[in-house]
């Protein structure tokens, strides 16, 4: 990057602070890749409070989490409880969807499937609403690829800004 660390922080905040400030007016999301504790949750976290001081509906989960909500509401929707429901409807609908530690999951078809449908869905907005969506992944790219289908790296390299941590690890 040409940067050291605590530059290229700086301009990943101020990018940060650019997407909060235009919310509403521009389209983009954002993928966050980099070693454990560089700060890529803690930063998507001071985004989604700002975005709630603002009205804003934000969601937040970890990636297994999120899988756990799509699960027990496909296959257990008769015992799902309502919350339960409801997030799985919000996960579509928010305003901002978090996905964090992309990649700590384990995957089957049937996660992937979940996972492009949610991804394709906020983008093609269905809903005719801004729907953004943040992932914090320690995967680059290339490991998006390698180990999602295509089309779900094709969507994030196509319509994700893509923002790089390193550093040492601030635990």
């Amino acid at each position: 990057t040409g940067r050291n660390a605590r530059e290229n922080i700086q301009k990943i905040v101020d990018e940060c602070l650019h997407f909060v400030q235009n919310f509403d007016m521009e389209h983009d999301n954002l993928l966050f890749y980099g070693a454990t504790g560089v700060g890529k949750t803690f930063l998507t976290h001071c985004i989604a409070k700002e975005l709630l001081e603002s009205a804003h509906s934000v969601i937040y989960f970890t990636s297994f989490d999120l899988f756990e909500v799509l699960s027990t509401a496909t296959f257990g929707k008769k015992y799902a409880e309502d919350e339960v429901l409801q997030q799985h409807s919000a996960i579509f609908d928010c305003d901002l969807l978090i996905i964090d530690d992309l990649g700590t999951e384990c995957l089957n078809s049937m996660k992937l499937s979940e996972l492009f449908t949610i991804l394709n869905t906020r983008l093609l907005n269905l809903n005719n609403k801004v729907t953004k969506t943040i992932i914090s992944t320690n995967l680059n790219i290339n490991n998006i690829f390698k180990n999602y289908e295509e089309r779900i790296g094709s969507r994030i390299a196509g319509f994700y800004d893509i923002y790089y941590f390193f550093g040492d690890d601030l635990r």
